[in-house]
């Protein structure tokens, strides 16, 4: 009994020491209807709200408010290019163009990219895929530095055209072999 009392003692006291501000002390941005808010308005409503919050793991944060990963450039070989963007692409989000051969339909394009986005996410790379025209998509790659063994994977696939990365254009090495695992339907 003496606990519950102790409590509701507790929830008194506290809401009393609560401060809420009275009209004449509010800053005259607060004084307005909030649907009279200007964008800075907004801003400053933000940053009152997120002062007493505290920060964000390293991991959570939106990828261009981490810190990038250090890089030791004694372990890079500076005459390798590809390496040294892979090196450098660590942890940043990466887009690959892929262009497939042959004049393909919407559909083929969507189930011959479907393989290969399946074959990438079998050798643990993770890659999203958006389809961007009747025979282009875009792999997107959370961990840029995978791009580089995506892209020798996807070029030795059969009916790809092209893959271009990091504005680089690497041809695929069976552009004019159709896949005789997938259907074209009409």
């Amino acid at each position: 009994m003496a606990k519950f009392l102790y409590i509701i003692i507790l929830v008194c006291f506290s809401s009393c020491l609560s401060k809420k501000y009275n009209d004449e002390e509010k800053p005259e941005w607060a004084k307005k209807d909030i649907r009279d808010f200007s964008d800075a308005d907004m801003e400053r409503l933000y940053d009152q709200w997120e002062e007493d919050d505290e920060p964000l793991p390293e991991d959570e944060q939106p990828e261009y408010k981490r810190k990038p990963p250090s890089i030791d450039l004694n372990n890079l070989d500076m005459s390798n290019p590809e390496s040294v963007l892979q090196a450098t692409k660590k942890g940043q989000t990466l887009m690959m163009f892929v262009t497939v051969a042959n004049k393909p339909s919407k559909i083929r394009t969507e189930e011959l990219t479907k393989i290969w986005q399946s074959g990438l996410w079998s050798n643990h790379i993770q890659a999203e895929r958006y389809l961007i025209d009747d025979d282009r998509a875009i792999f997107m790659f959370k961990d840029g530095s995978q791009a580089w063994t995506a892209k020798e994977y996807l070029i030795e696939q059969d009916e790809l055209k092209d893959v271009q990365l990091e504005s680089q254009t690497y041809v695929g090495k069976n552009p004019d072999v159709k896949n005789k695992a997938v259907r074209d339907e009409l």
